[in-house]
């Protein structure tokens, strides 16, 4: 077997044939194989869209101030495989997540071998880490879909939906109530639903409702409302709070914090109910690349936005916060994301595109003369740079363009996104 992170980490990669095949079978037989034991006493998945992450961040933050040991498993990471499994707070060191990519492994090959993907055998190997840390609370951010994800393998206590939008169309289906329905797929009867969209698709609706879940939607069973200066309203039935905005800056950020206290609220009779906690946790939350700010010249931002929904609400963020000059976007995407429905969200915003290739970070990457391509159709009144490369190419490119008062955006994947940290550390260790 592998003896270290990186070389398991390349193990997996070869795995299985195809980087995404839905399905449960193959993990749930390797599950079982492990005894398939509970991760935590309370269990909460999170899928949706966008807003998983977060949403997973402020559940920890809140939960974590309450005094509860909570193990989060989050997907993808930005700088280290680390980052996606975290217990009491501490991502997971080498040594612990080698040994449970041993116990997987061990378990992959007792009997028939199983092809697992790289995400099917990382989340075994997190479910059974977290089965042996004595948790109080595993939290479980949804891969893609819902229904066919390995993190679906486990029966949730409460799971929450954060947004329906159009994203991996090819797998999930061509429109919103379909992908929907898909989403649905980690509801379970007699368990609370939590439907953090006030504009759910009927879909999502149908299947829980079909599921016999106990469904809670924002806009009708929970509320929230801002409440100038730098406050917030939660409320739902006898439970009202006026909290501190998220410490995660975008708008999104309430209605994400929103359905975390309406998954909190609905198992208060097993892990207790801490408005104060709930407030800490809301205000001291953090989590990297959601709109993370680094000080210039030029000031730069980093964001994950990768689909048009996403880009529509860091569009708003941009339009709320102006600069006297110009944000410089740094761009790069995947093949198969919605380049022009993302650049088309954005554009009234940017004052110049700056691509950057994807294609050495992943198979899927597109690479910079088809992603300037891309750009030049979408938004043909913009000021499209030659492509100049990768990532931190187009980031040292529009940083030596910036004038006064200009801003660099660096965004479109995980993949842009990690590059654009490792840009940052690189500038900030030779200016030291």
């Amino acid at each position: 077997m592998p003896t270290t992170l990186p070389d398991w980490l390349e193990h997996l990669q070869r795995l299985h044939p195809q980087a995404i095949a839905l399905g449960l079978d193959r993990a749930g037989e390797v599950w079982r194989r492990l005894g398939a034991p509970t991760p935590a006493r309370v269990v909460i998945t999170v899928g949706g869209t966008n807003g998983k992450g977060s949403t997973v961040a402020l559940l920890e933050a809140m939960l974590a101030a309450a005094g509860k040991r909570v193990g989060s498993y989050t997907s993808p990471h930005l700088l280290r495989y680390n980052e996606r499994v975290r217990v009491a707070g501490i991502e997971a060191d080498d040594a612990a997540l080698v040994d449970a990519f041993a116990r997987v492994e061990a378990a992959r090959l007792d009997g028939a071998p199983v092809a697992l993907t790289y995400f099917e055998f990382g989340t075994l190997a997190a479910l059974w880490l977290f089965a042996q840390r004595d948790l109080d609370v595993a939290l479980l951010e949804v891969g893609l879909g819902g229904r066919l994800d390995a993190v679906n393998l486990i029966d949730a206590d409460a799971a929450i939906v954060t947004t329906v939008d159009l994203d991996h169309q090819d797998l999930l289906g061509p429109d919103r109530d379909s992908i929907g329905r898909e989403k649905a797929g980690i509801f379970r009867a007699g368990r609370p639903a939590i439907i953090g969209d006030a504009g759910a698709p009927q879909g999502l609706i149908e299947v829980a409702v079909a599921k016999r879940a106990l469904l809670h939607v924002a806009g009708r069973d929970f509320h929230a409302e801002i409440r100038p200066p730098g406050r917030w309203r939660w409320r739902s039935g006898d439970a009202d709070l006026v909290l501190p905005l998220p410490a995660l800056p975008a708008p999104c950020q309430v209605a994400n914090a929103a359905a975390a206290i309406a998954a909190l609220q609905a198992l208060r009779s097993r892990l207790g109910w801490f408005p104060e906690a709930i407030a800490r946790g809301v205000a001291g939350v953090q989590l990297g690349a959601r709109l993370q700010r680094f000080a210039g010249p030029p000031e730069l931002i980093v964001d994950v936005a990768h689909n048009p929904q996403a880009a529509t609400v860091l569009a708003a963020w941009l339009a709320a916060q102006p600069v006297a000059g110009r944000t410089l976007a740094v761009f790069g995407a995947l093949a198969d994301k919605d380049v022009e429905g993302v650049v088309a969200a954005l554009a009234g915003q940017v004052g110049a595109w700056f691509p950057g290739g994807l294609d050495g970070a992943s198979p899927r990457g597109l690479e910079p003369a088809a992603l300037f391509t891309r750009l030049r159709r979408a938004v043909p009144e913009s000021a499209v740079m030659p492509a100049s490369g990768d990532i931190r190419a187009a980031l040292a490119a529009a940083c030596a363009a910036a004038q006064p008062g200009d801003r660099v955006l660096a965004f479109g994947s995980f993949f842009v996104a990690a590059a654009a940290l490792g840009f940052m550390a690189t500038r900030a260790a030779a200016a030291a």
